[in-house]
């Protein structure tokens, strides 16, 4: 199985180990693509400050942001999942895992970055900001560049197994699965369901969508779970006690779930 997640916004302060070394990470055929990326991402943040932030999405207040970037070549790294600090990843507590459900989350999990286009949890790698959002000079919208680099890369870590895609929307558009693939992959809606006078509501909170997410990757991994089919892992996550709602899926596309939960 295949676990897709999105990175987080909030990073750690700093690293703590060696400096970047981008023939280490995993997808080494990305590595050509990762270093325009991040020399795009260098220049930038090095130069015209109020363009730089605009470009990035950041406010004045941020301006440290810049400083940081335009030197990631050097900056000392740590691993994927201790660098993503945000909501998702405060569910999931990685360091807390039992060690069986550790090494399958390595196995398993790959991030989703605008600047490293994908991740393992171990890839040691520099707190940054670049959101997929953004435009680099030489480089253009990360989306569409990420899109023309990750097809064959992703396919690849997917294999014949089911592939749960976890991603937001901006990350989900830089590698859809194709054909027999699709349909081996499940994406998921989280809706928190609340009664009212007039009867119950579903709507899809932010912040509660993340922590559900991080929860049910952590119970996956928790559990031992490996499914080998998409109706599998279906079956695992009702046997986790989760209200798992299927929706109509075309022919060729991924199955679309929805997890309804009552309590934020």
């Amino acid at each position: 199985m295949l676990i897709l997640l999105p990175p987080s916004e909030g990073k750690a302060d700093a690293g703590t180990g060696r400096r970047l070394d981008l023939a280490r990470l995993s997808l080494p055929e990305l590595t050509l693509v990762r270093q325009e990326v991040l020399a795009a991402l260098i220049g930038l943040s090095g130069g015209d400050e109020a363009a730089a932030l605009a470009a990035l999405g950041l406010s004045a207040g941020q301006r440290g942001e810049l400083a940081r970037n335009a030197r990631l070549d050097r900056a000392a790294t740590a691993p994927a999942g201790q660098v993503y600090t945000g909501v998702l990843y405060e569910a999931l507590d990685l360091a807390s895992l039992p060690a069986p459900a550790q090494r399958a989350a390595r196995r398993a999990v790959l991030i989703s970055s605008g600047l490293w286009g994908a991740v393992r949890l171990t890839d040691r790698i520099p707190p940054y900001r670049c959101p997929i959002g953004a435009k680099l000079p030489g480089v253009g919208a990360l989306s569409a560049y990420w899109r023309r680099a990750l097809a064959p890369a992703m396919a690849a870590a997917a294999g014949d197994g089911p592939v749960l895609d976890l991603r937001s929307g901006a990350y989900a558009a830089t590698w859809a699965p194709r054909g027999e693939q699709a349909g081996r992959t499940v994406t998921v809606r989280v809706l928190h369901e609340r009664d009212t006078p007039t009867g119950p509501t579903r709507s899809v909170v932010s912040h509660f969508n993340k922590a559900t997410k991080g929860r049910l990757v952590r119970d996956l991994l928790v559990a031992g779970a490996r499914p080998r089919t998409a109706a599998g892992l279906v079956t695992a996550l009702r046997d986790l006690k989760y209200t798992v709602e299927e929706q109509p899926t075309p022919a060729g596309r991924p199955r679309q779930l929805d997890v309804v939960v009552t309590e934020l």
